[in-house]
């Protein structure tokens, strides 16, 4: 018995031995550091948001407190409970400077070369007694320009005696004096001001407001200032940085993705039925609608709302400040009387041209959303053009019966007027050129239908639970603009809807789009930057975008880039998104002319079903036609030859792409370069796909793809390779038994490298031939 007991009891003990406790992070220091209230108050520090950049292998407690210098905070007894709570391996961060130079107040005053930093080093002994971890940290930079936009240092000689105590006492620098800096000069001097607390009143309801504090952080400053401790930690190797949090996409932390500023507005809320308002369904609202927006914009800005019913208008235009709110049941329908749509000037797929003014315009604008529960209807059945071959024929003659208008020569095509007709066969895009002005086109105006929602030249841009539908063209372009937050926006669009991508981000620049969902009749999500020679001129990528969550139905492409991409696009990442039942999952489209470099492509955790034609694509001959062909349809192949670079030849290069499930496809894996320019540097990893044909590589250099399950009804063969080289493909799985492994054709195919693939169900490894190099052909 008594042995039984000992077992016992040594069972016990082992069952709930106390684990091995974690590495705590300490942080120490001032308000910029500090934890701020979270409800309804605008105002972080960046030890707040540090946190979130780390795995929860280590624990961070953070000590830092509004207003305390190092006198303050060790007087307080607040260095006190630091030192009781420190631990063998522990961290602890130190950054002061702030309210240590505030030489009048006795109660924080600490000189620079005594007081301050005799604590500094009392700090670093007292953690070293504990056996651990100094960190010095310079004083973040505060904001101040002097009128010639020069930046100004506020902080004396307090950053230059960290370095110095840094220096003397061997412990590890975070110089966030310089990197801080460095981005607020970057930024410039009104870019910079979203990183700090530059709010007026009646903003937030817990926030006082005021319109000049260049001290504290908003959450965009403070995510930016503990990006920036944590490159540092990471670029020093320091012995945290084991421990910061790895993104879901290749090779990046998650500090390093894009950070995106949101706006918010006056809490001042006033109804567009005050101004006349009618919700009958019927009754033209254009004038209220815009009345209200505009003495709402003269109190300083504010929500307008537009509430429950049917409201019909004319163009509504947006202005600084404002939030376009939608209630729940709200319908708002642009009316299709084309009279209300003046002749402005906008663009064009990539290029300026005369079109219809939008539906909703916001442009050189500061501050603007729209925002709601509600649905915005274009009325686009009265616009675009229609083939009949994509209705059946009892579709055809309802529209013809309802929506008039006037057929092609051929009687296939519908366009809204005959003048519509007449462009159309004059390919008349209404491009603004030789000395053209917009009375040029009046007499073609039906056929210059209008993006439905045009946002250009603006930052600080929210679009938010609304429902977009029934677009004249493209339903969402923001062009040229800066800091957007696109959320939960639904787009809805006829599949056979001329034109209807679902939003097209065109030159734009720090993006966050997430919870959308949309169903359109051309592409989903859709990165442009300007066509051929007018974009390479404008030379603006679409660049530092995330995309997360959002799943796209019916489209011709899920995720496209292209065609108009002569400006270039990099740093997208794209995660967490499901496309079912679109033409083409991934869809990366250019051709000769366009010219502009795509790189930095991030693509992680992408669910798909049901996809027409390639899971995913790279393809430099892009035909401007519908991905798929119709049924009869003949479509040549391109003509091969090689031409000289020029400025005009385009680039795709460094994507990065992981984590991939298609069931369903025409085919897993389509690459097609130039010849003088191959498809650069792609990286495949994890993927499963179920389709007809396998993989088909063609004018591509250093394509990676590893863990790669491809399983096609076709395997005659499962890989095809023409004119490619440095071509590694490790861990392919097929479906067995497969008739061909790989076939590999051309004159430039060498190096190529299959492993690690089961090749014992084969009827045949390899066909190589064309003048492949088979001497550098591997399969093993």
């Amino acid at each position: 018995m008594k042995r039984f007991y000992f077992v016992f009891s040594v069972f016990l003990l082992c069952s709930f031995a106390i684990p091995e406790s974690r590495i705590t992070v300490f942080l120490i220091g001032d308000s910029t550091m500090a934890d701020k209230p979270l409800d309804e108050n605008p105002e972080r520090g960046w030890g707040q948001i540090f946190p979130q950049f780390f795995t929860n292998e280590i624990s961070i407690q953070n000590h830092a407190v509004n207003g305390r210098s190092t006198k303050s905070f060790i007087k307080e007894g607040r260095w006190d409970t630091v030192m009781n709570r420190l631990k063998k391996g522990d961290y602890v961060l130190i950054q002061f400077g702030h309210n240590d130079s505030k030489l009048d107040d006795s109660i924080r005053s600490a000189p620079a070369h005594t007081l301050y930093k005799d604590n500094l080093i009392r700090f670093i002994n007292d953690v070293r007694s504990k056996s651990a971890n100094p960190i010095l940290i310079t004083p973040v930079m505060r904001r101040k320009f002097d009128e010639k936009g020069k930046f100004v240092d506020q902080h004396g000689d307090y950053p230059s005696v960290v370095k110095e105590v840094a220096a003397m006492m061997k412990v590890p620098l975070i110089d966030l004096h310089k990197s801080s800096e460095q981005l607020i000069v970057a930024q410039g001097v009104e870019g910079s001001r979203k990183i700090f607390l530059n709010i007026p009143q009646n903003h937030f309801k817990n926030y006082k407001g005021k319109e000049e504090d260049n001290t504290h952080f908003s959450y965009y400053g403070a995510s930016s200032m503990a990006s920036l401790v944590c490159e540092s930690i990471a670029s020093q190797q320091l012995g945290l940085a084991p421990y910061l949090k790895l993104s879901g996409f290749k090779n990046k932390y998650a500090f390093e993705l894009p950070k995106v500023y949101e706006p918010h507005f006056k809490r001042d809320t006033i109804s567009i039925v005050k101004f006349g308002a009618i919700a009958d369904g019927k009754t033209l609202n254009t004038v209220a609608i815009n009345s209200a927006i505009d003495k709402q914009a003269a109190n300083g800005g504010g929500t307008v709302c537009i509430p429950a019913g049917s409201w019909v208008t004319g163009p509504i235009v947006l202005k600084s400040n404002i939030n376009l709110y939608l209630e729940k049941g709200a319908l708002v329908i642009f009316t299709s009387d084309f009279s209300q749509y003046p002749l402005v000037k906008s663009s064009f797929e990539g290029v300026d041209a005369a079109r219809c003014m939008s539906p909703i315009t916001a442009e050189d604008l500061v501050n603007v959303a729209i925002t709601g529960k509600g649905i915005l209807n274009g009325n686009g059945f009265y616009w675009r053009p229609l083939k009949k071959e994509k209705m059946n024929e009892s579709e055809w003659k309802k529209h013809l019966e309802k929506y008039k208008g006037a057929l092609t020569e051929d009687k296939k095509t519908w366009y809204p007027s005959q003048a519509a007709v007449k462009a159309s066969t004059e390919k008349n895009i209404g491009k603004l050129i030789d000395g053209k002005t917009l009375k040029d086109f009046e007499e073609i105006k039906d056929f210059l239908r209008p993006n439905m929602v045009r946002i250009a030249n603006s930052k600080n841009i929210l679009i938010e639970g609304v429902t977009f539908e029934n677009s004249p063209a493209w339903t969402t372009h923001i062009l040229m603009s800066d800091q957007i937050t696109v959320r939960g926006l639904k787009v809805k669009n006829p599949w056979y809807g001329t034109n209807t991508d679902a939003i097209d981000l065109e030159s734009c620049k720090n993006i966050l789009m997430e919870d959308c969902v949309f169903d359109t009749g051309d592409d989903g999500i859709t990165i442009k930057s300007g066509r051929d020679e007018d974009g390479r001129k404008r030379g603006m990528p679409t660049e530092n975008m995330v995309v997360r969550n959002c799943t796209v139905y019916h489209a011709h492409g899920g995720f496209v880039i292209g065609s108009e991409m002569s400006g270039g696009a990099k740093n997208l990442f794209v995660e967490n998104c499901t496309f079912i039942g679109t033409d083409i999952g991934l869809r990366f489209k250019t051709t000769r002319g366009r010219g502009g470099i795509v790189e930095n492509i991030y693509m992680n955790n992408i669910n798909m079903m049901d996809i027409v034609g390639e899971a995913i694509l790279f393809d430099m001959y892009y035909m401007a036609k519908d991905p798929v062909a119709l049924v009869g349809e003949k479509r040549e192949l391109p003509a091969v030859e090689i031409l000289p670079v020029n400025d005009g030849t385009p680039q795709f290069q460094h994507f990065y792409i992981s984590n991939v499930t298609c069931n369903g496809a025409s085919k897993a894996v389509f690459i097609r370069g130039i010849p003088e320019m191959h498809i650069k540097d792609i990286n495949m990893d994890n993927l499963v796909i179920q389709s007809k044909e396998g993989i088909d590589i063609q004018e591509a250099t250093g394509i990676q793809l590893n863990n790669v399950a491809v399983f096609s009804n076709n395997t005659n063969p499962v890989v095809y390779v023409l004119n490619s080289d440095q071509v590694n493909i490790d861990h392919l799985k097929y479906a067995e038994p497969a008739s061909l492994l790989l076939q590999a054709e051309g004159t430039r195919t060498k190096n190529i490298l299959i492993k690690n693939s089961n090749s014992d169900k084969l009827k045949a490894k390899s066909d190589i031939g064309f003048g492949a190099d088979s001497k550098t052909i591997l399969i093993k």
